[in-house]
């Protein structure tokens, strides 16, 4: 496994080359700096097809996710980040929420968020699965290559 480089150095070496996430992400688990080509999810308050895809095999991807910002209900917590550790996933960027904190940051598995909230979410499966995703300003296409540290994410155009 390669060390993945700080996103300032590559915003540095490769900038048009590269899309920056411009929304306030916080770091949630255990591993600080994370990259692998992206999978992407869309899903509004509704884990289900989340937890479905990170119990497949992840193979070093970073699965992005648009949960449109709200912060209403988790997509994430303890029980579902544990499974994409177990399938081998890099990492998670959600824009949306999280729960269950302290069982995040003892993870050894990249985890950004926007923030946290115990409630938790729907489960009826509704969303998308490995779709063009735009966060902010910024478009996520499956396959591109994404880069995250304390500073922020960065994605391959």
């Amino acid at each position: 496994m390669t060390e993945t480089p700080a996103t300032a150095d590559l915003w540095d070496e490769r900038g048009d080359d590269l899309l920056s996430l411009s929304v306030p992400l916080a770091d949630f688990g255990g591993t600080l700096r994370f990259s692998g080509p992206a999978r992407t999810v869309r899903c509004f308050e509704d884990n289900a097809l989340l937890k479905s895809l990170v119990s497949t095999p992840g193979d070093g991807a970073v699965l992005v996710v648009d949960g449109g910002g709200s912060v209403r209900t988790a997509l994430m917590g303890d029980m579902i980040a544990a499974i994409a550790l177990e399938n081998g996933w890099a990492g998670i960027v959600i824009h949306g929420a999280v729960r269950d904190r302290t069982a995040l940051a003892a993870l050894p598995l990249g985890i950004k968020a926007l923030a946290s909230n115990p409630r938790k979410s729907g489960k009826t499966g509704a969303g998308e699965a490995d779709v063009v995703l735009t966060i902010g300003e910024t478009v996520v296409a499956p396959g591109k290559r994404v880069y995250a540290d304390e500073d922020g994410v960065v994605v391959e155009r």
